[in-house]
C-alpha cells in the first residue's frame, strides 16, 4: 500500500505493517548509525516499513531538524531524536 494512503486511517486503527517509520540522518553520524540499527531491527520485527532521508540533501528537513539528528518520524510525526528506544518504538507501532 502506498505511504500516502496509509495516512488516511486513524493512527490507532493501523497495524504496524501499515505504518511508515522515517529516519532523518546524515552521513558520518555515529548516533545515526545506532538509530538505523534500532529502526531496522524493530521494523523487521513488527513488519513496519521504513525509509531513511539524508538531512544534507533536503533543505526543509535541515531547517526543521538540524539540531536533533538523528530524528525518527512515525507516519510523518516526530517520535524521537538523538537516541532511539526500541521498546518505545515498538509500542508506538502497536506491537
Amino acid at each position: 500500500m502506498s505511504p500516502l494512503l496509509r495516512r488516511t486511517t486513524k493512527k490507532t486503527e493501523r497495524t504496524a505493517a501499515e505504518r511508515l517509520v522515517t529516519l532523518v540522518s546524515k552521513p558520518g553520524c555515529h548516533l545515526c548509525d545506532d538509530a538505523r540499527a534500532v529502526v531496522e531491527a524493530v521494523c523487521a520485527e513488527t513488519g513496519a516499513s521504513w525509509e531513511e532521508k539524508d538531512i544534507t540533501q533536503d533543505e526543509a528537513l535541515h531547517r526543521a531538524y538540524w539540531e536533533q539528528i538523528p530524528v525518527v518520524l512515525v507516519d510523518g510525526e516526530q517520535h524521537t531524536f538523538w537516541r532511539v528506544d526500541a521498546g518505545r518504538l515498538r509500542r508506538e507501532l502497536g506491537a
